[in-house]
């Protein structure tokens, strides 16, 4: 794959390369009207998502950091994006163009006054993998392989630059109203500072390490605190093949369930019982070992769950509470689903629309076991996204509502109910991980 040799990283530098790639979707959109005309609204439409993925893509990953990773993030919305966005996007996970090697030694230089070979007995300047923040290393010292993860340079500084340039695309995307709206963006732009901290992550990194490695059938790497820095972490080299690899050869049903156990207990594990979860569930975070146990890398995306949160949150994950009117209403409201200044209509719009959603997505919650591969389940909340997406109803209503915290708590669930579809685990035992405790 070509390396590249700079990053943009001035405000200026950045937003031209989105208005490159908006004129881009703009010659995109005049070949989509004559293309309809000849070849029909269906073929049109459909060379008109793949185009247009392909070139937003194309521009997202020159850019990387923040931008890369709305990007990553949009892959694991299955149900809502053109199959042409989630399958480039998904491309974010794996392949990005790496750093050149004169660009690698000069961010060891600055971080840590030396140069890699100086640190390590061998060091491999090209990258094995990259993905929107940073990219990874293979390292040897003493006999020990190791993976070094290198951060993108300019990436943390950007971060603000990129919210910005994303913001009213998104206000408008999502019908935000109101002076409050900022308090999402913060949030986003909180935890991404956060994910470009690498001091922060190899701190989170050990404590979930030290937490969670008494649950079977779960592998993690050590981390290095002497071989690592702000922009650079060294953990153990963990052998083992993407999840994404995995689920598309594995033919054993008792393999995947097994792994489908352990992926399903680290998450309840976490969410009840340390309240403090891993927010960033896409197949990359994952590996599947030779000896069949799920591998967990990558802890720079790390959720609190505030106490005042959580308890409305999981009440409303119980089917007698959501069938009770008056406390329904009660935990919409606890939730920021609800608004002091919403009309009647709204009110009884949002009710309806989060019963018809946790009705459907609470059902695992309910049921002593799961079966994580039934395709009618999941066709529902395909069925369910694409009725709301086009629901003009919807877009005359203030978007602007829900607590900040539902950001990372939904796109974890989201994301793990995905991984749980594709591993196709079934009889997943709901509140196994109480045994952990």
């Amino acid at each position: 794959m070509k390396t590249i040799d700079t990053i943009p990283t001035s405000k200026i530098q950045r937003a031209s390369k989105l208005v490159q790639t908006g004129a881009k979707v703009g010659v995109n959109y005049l070949k989509y009207y004559g293309s309809k005309l000849v070849n029909g609204e269906d073929e049109a439409k459909e060379q008109l998502n793949k185009d247009n993925a392909e070139d937003i893509y194309d521009g997202l990953k020159q850019l990387k950091g923040s931008a890369l990773k709305v990007a990553q993030m949009l892959s694991m919305e299955k149900g809502i994006l053109p199959q042409a966005y989630v399958e480039q996007f998904s491309l974010s996970q794996f392949s990005v163009p790496p750093l050149s090697a004169p660009l690698v030694k000069k961010t060891f230089k600055k971080y840590f006054g030396k140069n890699p070979d100086e640190l390590f007995d061998t060091f491999n300047l090209n990258a094995v993998s990259g993905a929107s923040i940073g990219q990874v290393h293979v390292a040897k010292k003493d006999g020990k392989k190791y993976a070094v993860k290198i951060q993108y340079p300019g990436v943390a500084e950007s971060i603000s630059t990129d919210l910005a340039l994303v913001k009213p695309i998104a206000i408008k995307m999502f019908n935000i109203r109101g002076k409050d709206s900022d308090k999402y963006f913060k949030e986003v732009e909180n935890k991404l500072i956060e994910e470009t901290n690498y001091v922060l992550e190899v701190e989170q990194s050990q404590a979930i390490v030290n937490a969670c490695k008494h649950i079977p059938n779960l592998q993690f790497p050590n981390y290095y605190k002497n071989l690592s820095s702000d922009r650079i972490i060294t953990m153990d080299w963990m052998d083992g093949i993407h999840l994404s690899e995995f689920t598309k050869q594995n033919t054993n049903k008792e393999v995947a369930n097994k792994l489908g156990q352990a992926l399903w207990d680290f998450y309840m594990y976490q969410m009840h019982v340390l309240k403090k979860v891993h927010a960033d569930p896409h197949p990359g975070n994952f590996m599947i070992s030779k000896s069949n146990e799920l591998i967990v890398i990558d802890f720079g995306c790390m959720k609190e769950v505030p106490e005042e949160f959580y308890v409305p949150y999981f009440e409303l994950a119980k089917k007698e509470n959501i069938s009770n009117p008056n406390l329904f209403e009660q935990k919409l409201y606890e939730l920021e689903i609800l608004r002091a200044d919403d009309s009647k209509e709204e009110l009884a719009f949002f009710k309806d629309m989060f019963h018809e959603m946790l009705s459907l997505f609470t059902e695992p919650f309910n049921t002593e076991t799961f079966d994580f591969s039934d395709e009618t389940f999941f066709g529902k909340i395909t069925e369910l996204g694409t009725k709301y997406s086009k629901n003009t109803e919807l877009r005359n209503m203030n978007g602007n509502r829900g607590s900040k915290h539902f950001i990372y708590i939904n796109r974890t669930f989201f994301g793990l109910y995905n991984l749980m579809h594709d591993l196709k685990a079934t009889n997943i035992i709901i509140n196994n991980f109480k045994t952990y405790i």
